[in-house]
């Protein structure tokens, strides 16, 4: 789960929260976002808490297929991480399959099929 202390998705913005693994341990995080295209896509860093040392560069890419209701719009999410020591650690716990569980959260939240 997640934990905000405060969001602000825009340009210049950051989102300062805490993930909270299953055991309880609390990992800070902080994102700053460089690029804001709603439409279009986000790109952002990732740092380790508050200020702390980045670790990666991300994107969330929306593309639209179509307009036909049915069809609805792709996501593509990609990190870069700072070190291949970072890219390990997070293939480690998981990130790969913790990304795809939160792409299928939003769908049912939007009611995509």
């Amino acid at each position: 789960s997640c934990r905000t202390t405060r969001i602000d998705l825009r340009q210049g913005g950051e989102w300062v929260f805490d993930m909270i693994g299953p055991d309880g341990t609390v990992y800070p995080n902080h994102h700053r976002y460089l690029r804001h295209d709603a439409m279009a896509r986000i790109d952002y860093t990732l740092h380790w808490g508050e200020n702390g040392p980045k670790h990666a560069d991300a994107s969330a890419m929306f593309e639209d297929l179509g307009g036909d209701p049915g069809r609805g719009t792709r996501v593509t999410l990609s990190m870069v991480f700072a070190t291949a020591a970072e890219f390990q650690t997070a293939r480690g716990f998981g990130a790969v399959e913790l990304g795809l569980e939160t792409l299928g959260k939003l769908a049912r939240f939007i009611g995509a099929r």
